[in-house]
């Protein structure tokens, strides 16, 4: 059973991780190889995944027999290191492309 001690803390660590510019909400530098694809400008981690979603579907880059696998594109393939990959891989390749801002 938690303590309200330990209520108070997970309280504080919870809204300071939702106030802009930390946690998800903080500014990352894109790769030359990522911003291809999301743009150059430091953006959160949670918009740089939506841009990549968006490139995913604008160019139908999602396997018709599988919608969890991603064949990538020229762009995506130097994202990923290979020529398709799952959408739980993904986030694993994007955040090497990334560094905080």
């Amino acid at each position: 059973m938690a303590t309200a001690k330990q209520n108070t803390a997970a309280k504080k660590t919870a809204e300071k991780q939702t106030k802009a510019g930390t946690g998800i909400h903080a500014p990352v530098q894109p790769s030359p190889e990522l911003g291809e694809i999301v743009g150059t400008d430091a953006l959160p981690r949670s918009e740089v995944i939506s841009k990549v979603w968006e490139y995913i579907k604008k160019n139908d880059l999602q396997n018709p027999e599988n919608k969890r696998e991603i064949l990538a594109d020229d762009k995506l393939a130097k994202v990923f290191g290979k020529d398709k990959a799952t959408m739980f891989e993904m986030n694993k390749y994007i955040s090497a492309h990334l560094k905080a801002a």
